[in-house]
């Protein structure tokens, strides 16, 4: 999936719990998070990609 020009993968490890992981630049950002719905893992994932777009543009 892609958001702002980011491409980033969201993945089930168990029911309710969810990797993800993107890039920007040579820097990867993985982590997990709780969700029930995947609709709701990938929002929180494309939050996080704008916070990180956020601090980049800060530096």
């Amino acid at each position: 999936m892609i958001h702002r020009g980011i491409e980033y993968t969201v993945t089930a490890v168990t029911p309710g719990i969810w990797k993800w992981q993107f890039r920007i630049g040579d820097r990867v950002v993985t982590g997990r998070t709780e969700a029930k719905l995947q609709l709701l893992a990938v929002r929180r994932v494309q939050l996080r990609i704008d916070r990180e777009l956020k601090k980049n543009a800060a530096q």
